[in-house]
């Protein structure tokens, strides 16, 4: 996996190849890069070499533009999806520790609980035990008004 990262992440193709594999003209190409959207890697003379995690990059911010974001908004976006994914790594690797422990001993999570096979975390009170998609507390009683 290492190899393919390590690849995805070398640049390879030229502002031309890029904009053609794109549908976008060279000049939206460096219009990202002012912006700070994108930072292509640079050869010895100077010339942009965008890597494939780049191209991807960049069809995404094409998503989003035809979205109706300016490229503000798109940068603000492109911030809060790599926090997002990097929150969600941790996030797993928290689970695969407690995991670890839980299996270590014997199941019983520091609080006293079982950890779902699954390594997922259940809160009851916000998902409703007969399946539907609402929330039994906001469920109106027999009188119209809110339960209590």
């Amino acid at each position: 996996m290492a190899e393919e990262r390590h690849s995805a992440d070398r640049g390879v193709y030229g502002i031309s190849v890029a904009a053609d594999l794109l549908g976008v003209g060279e000049q939206t190409l460096r219009l990202y890069e002012r912006k700070g959207l994108v930072e292509p890697a640079r050869t010895d003379g100077g010339t942009r070499r965008y890597s494939q995690n780049d191209v991807d990059r960049m069809r995404r911010i094409g998503e989003l533009v035809g979205d109706g974001l300016n490229l503000a908004g798109v940068g603000k976006v492109l911030r809060l999806e790599e926090d997002n994914a990097a929150l969600h790594r941790e996030l797993e690797a928290a689970r695969k520790r407690a995991g670890k422990r839980a299996a270590q001993s014997g199941g019983v999570t520091p609080s006293g609980g079982n950890t779902p096979s699954d390594g997922s975390t259940q809160n009851h009170d916000d998902k409703p035990s007969d399946g539907s998609t609402h929330n039994h507390r906001d469920k109106p009683n027999d009188d119209g008004g809110p339960e209590g």
